[in-house]
């Protein structure tokens, strides 16, 4: 580093770049050897130079103040402080495309680390130029201004709202159509980061009209494009029914269940979460993803995904879908899938996350399913804190229903019910109480556990008439 110090102001100027390049690559390489070029003291000769050097060195030198920030906030703030951020904000002011795309990309890397280093970026007036860099044909230079954006909105909704008052959405939303499928990555991405941070930002997302157009870019082929556009779906979704139903009514929640069925992995978590944000919402809405066959989709990804958190991610949004109505826990429940969250809460394997929300889920259907076939299995299986709702569930439903009693004796539900060891006085047994009600004395001392038994023992003791005379 010291030897090359010196070369940086040779009278040379291919020798400067070439030493600038040599510094650039080494301090990439490791966050150590950008510590060294910090230490040597570099940085300020680097941005001195970035306001009288031609085009080529300039590019040089961004790329050293990219290598150098990448690494973490205080090497990104190391370039803040020796006046880094607003010599590469000159550089966006070039003619030559090359040098705005190399400070776009270091200003982009000095910007994702944390707010206060966005802000800096963003109070040295990047953000204007950034738009700019949207409108040169070059399309290397609109990803990387794009990608930078999407980096500056991601950390908090003031500066999101700052993108959005100089008409970034706007610029953005013409680029959705765009052949480049790397600029398209970056566009949905930086669209998402502003629609997630509050309704009012995800309100000028929306106004900007990119729905139903984005929609269409489900059917993109690359992976990272369609990831994107469900990400912003699942982040517009998030903040009210009424933008839920919007993208209900263009064809995004239909478009999202089959993109879930056709890509496997992390590709699937915001689709997954998407539909638990929508079925959140309300009664109509949770119906909306059932009718779609939301259900059997997320019952898919959570038999078909190893992840702990995906599944979680899938079991959370079935229990979104299940807590509202009998109708809704129905569903979510003849899909087979109270056994299978029931499983994935007592598995010791599962992660903390994943128990706890299988168990919330599970609860949450529980108190609202009334289909009793379904829910037998869990009798047999369920732990007492899940089994006292299961047991309730037949306590509301069996008073009611002739039909459903007489399933429950013939399919051996009633002499499981008498099996399950309850305190005295506690909710399961008042409820085993009440179900014991709903039938006759002596169907309930018959499949009472060692009724056998005390049967033969008065056959034993018993001596017919004949006998007797």
């Amino acid at each position: 580093m010291s030897m090359l110090r010196p070369l940086m102001l040779d009278v040379v100027p291919s020798i400067q770049q070439t030493a600038a390049l040599a510094l650039g690559r080494l301090a990439d390489h490791s966050d150590e050897l950008a510590e060294a070029v910090v230490r040597e003291d570099i940085l300020p000769q680097l941005v001195h130079s970035l306001g009288s050097q031609n085009r080529f060195y300039k590019k040089a030198a961004a790329f050293v103040l990219r290598a150098v920030s990448k690494h973490s906030p205080a090497l990104a703030q190391a370039v803040v402080s020796c006046g880094g951020v607003d010599a590469l904000v000159l550089c966006l002011e070039e003619f030559d495309p090359g040098v705005k795309e190399a400070a776009a990309w270091a200003l982009g890397f000095i910007a994702r680390h944390d707010a206060l280093l966005a802000q800096s970026v963003v109070d040295a007036g990047a953000v204007p130029l950034l738009l700019m860099c949207l409108r040169e044909p070059e399309i290397a230079l609109k990803r990387i201004a794009s990608s930078t954006i999407s980096d500056i909105c991601k950390h908090a909704p003031e500066l999101a709202q700052t993108v959005v008052d100089t008409g970034g959405v706007a610029h953005m939303a013409q680029m959705i159509l765009n052949p480049d499928t790397k600029l398209k990555r970056q566009v949905f991405s930086a669209l998402s980061q502003i629609s997630k941070h509050s309704v009012s930002l995800a309100e000028m997302v929306i106004e900007a009209e990119i729905f139903p157009a984005a929609v269409a870019c489900l059917k993109d082929p690359d992976d990272y494009v369609r990831k994107n556009v469900t990400t912003l779906m699942r982040e517009v979704v998030k903040h009210t029914p009424e933008l839920s139903l919007l993208i209900v009514n263009c064809g995004g929640m239909a478009a999202v269940i089959d993109y879930l069925g056709e890509c496997q992995g992390s590709l699937r978590l915001p689709g997954i979460m998407m539909l638990g944000y929508v079925a959140a919402h309300s009664e109509s809405l949770a119906m909306a993803v059932i009718i779609s066959r939301g259900v059997p989709q997320l019952a898919l990804c959570l038999s078909e995904e190893p992840e702990h958190h995906l599944k979680a991610a899938a079991v959370w949004s079935i229990g979104q879908i299940g807590h509202h109505t009998p109708e809704h826990a129905k569903a979510v429940a003849t899909a087979g899938l109270l056994p299978r969250l029931l499983q994935l809460y007592m598995d010791a394997s599962s992660s903390e996350d994943l128990q706890v929300k299988s168990k919330k889920a599970l609860k949450g259907i529980l108190q609202k399913c009334t289909d009793l076939p379904t829910l037998q299995p869990l009798l047999y299986d369920a732990p007492s804190n899940i089994l006292k709702h299961v047991v309730c569930q037949f306590s509301k439903v069996l008073p009611h229903d002739s039909k459903a009693r007489r399933s429950f004796v013939t399919s051996g539900g009633l002499a499981k019910v008498q099996e399950i060891k309850a305190e005295p006085g506690s909710r399961l047994q008042e409820y085993i109480n009440t179900i014991n009600s709903c039938f006759p004395e002596e169907i309930v001392r018959y499949y009472s556990p060692g009724y056998s038994e005390v049967l033969l023992e008065r056959l034993e003791k018993f001596e017919p008439d004949t006998f007797k005379s």
